[in-house]
């Protein structure tokens, strides 16, 4: 079975571009998640890879090679398992499959790990630059961020949270509020395990 991974950062964020070039046949996998959680930890990377494991998925497409980790250790290695359970993997952005009639494509695998080294430093540049500008901000005394080491109190976590709890209180799915109230997976767990002896 041919399948397409797709992960976007936020629920807002819009799909449509790594769909474009998407096949009827195709099972479709979409994880909105930060792409700083490695692949293996996100829903639907984890469940991809248990397909694969499971031979449900023969061949897999992505729209960059950034979408399958967070640096370029974990894209590697996760190419790797789909090399072992010999998965094609087709980039589009780069036009090209990781296998040629069963064999590891040597010109893919260069240019994944030069690919994977550019969006590496790109997401490191971006920390520098965030950095760099909360930086600004607190010696302009216009930073409004927790300060680091303090805990936020309950009332202001339910306060900022509180359309998610409300959601998770009706009984939605992890998934399904984190698509309702525009927010990532991962903060609905969170909010999840705060007031889990609340539910």
């Amino acid at each position: 079975m041919k399948a397409r991974y797709v992960r976007v950062s936020t629920g807002n964020q819009n799909v449509a571009r790594q769909l474009e070039k998407s096949y009827p046949d195709e099972k479709i996998y979409i994880d909105i998640i930060s792409g700083a959680v490695p692949f293996s930890k996100r829903p639907m990377g984890e469940k991809v890879i248990e397909d694969i494991k499971n031979n449900k998925i023969n061949y897999l497409t992505v729209s960059s090679i950034d979408r399958l980790g967070r640096n370029l250790i974990d894209i590697l290695s996760n190419i790797e398992i789909l090399n072992l359970y010999a998965i094609n993997l087709k980039v589009d952005n780069l036009g090209l499959e990781s296998l040629i009639k069963g064999k590891p494509n040597s010109a893919f695998k260069l240019i994944v790990s030069v690919m994977g080294n550019i969006a590496e430093m790109e997401r490191s540049n971006l920390l520098k630059i965030q950095e760099a500008g909360i930086a600004i901000a607190k010696a302009q005394h216009r930073y409004t961020g927790r300060v680091k080491g303090s805990v936020e109190s309950d009332d202001s976590f339910y306060k900022k949270h509180h359309e998610v709890v409300k959601n998770l209180k009706k009984g939605t799915s992890i998934r399904d509020v984190a698509k309702i109230c525009n927010v990532s997976p991962s903060t609905v767990q969170k909010v999840k395990n705060k007031i889990g002896c609340k539910l």
